[in-house]
C-alpha cells in the first residue's frame, strides 16, 4: 500500500505518525509524509522534520519526506488523489462535551474533498 501522511507536530499527528509506521514496518507500505506548519503547534516544520528523522530509526521503513504549505487540506487532496496513494491518513476528530466529533479544518476539508480514502487517527 501506499500510504501519504499529513504531519503538523502535533500530538495527534505524532500519534498517527507511529501507527502509521508501525503498519509499515509489519506490511511493507510505502510511506511518503508530508509536513506542514499548523500556528497552533510550536515546533516548524524544520523542527518536524528532524524529530521525524530520528525517530525513523525505530522502524525499518523508508520515508520520503515532503514539505507543503499553501491551502494544506487542498495541498493534501491534490497529492494523494493524483500521485497514486492507497490512502491519507491524518489525525483529527475531537469529541465534544455531547459526544459529537468535531474536526480541525484540515481533517474535515480532507475527508469531504479526497476520493482516496482517508484515515483519522485520533
Amino acid at each position: 500500500m501506499n500510504v501519504l501522511l499529513g504531519h503538523d507536530g502535533s500530538e495527534g499527528s505524532w500519534d498517527a505518525f507511529h501507527q502509521t509506521l508501525e503498519r509499515a514496518a509489519v506490511a511493507g507500505d510505502d510511506v511518503t509524509i508530508a509536513i506542514y506548519d499548523d500556528t497552533a503547534v510550536d515546533a516548524t516544520p524544520e523542527e518536524i522534520e528532524q524529530q521525524v528523522e530520528s525517530e525513523l530509526d525505530a522502524y525499518e521503513v523508508d520515508v520520503e519526506i515532503r514539505h507543503i504549505d499553501g491551502h494544506v487540506g487542498g495541498m493534501l487532496v491534490e497529492m494523494v488523489d493524483s500521485e497514486n496513494f492507497d490512502r491519507l491518513v491524518i489525525s483529527g476528530g475531537k469529541r465534544s462535551t455531547l459526544g459529537k466529533i468535531r474536526l480541525g479544518s484540515v481533517a474535515e476539508f480532507v475527508v469531504l474533498n479526497s476520493e482516496t480514502p482517508v484515515t483519522l487517527v485520533r
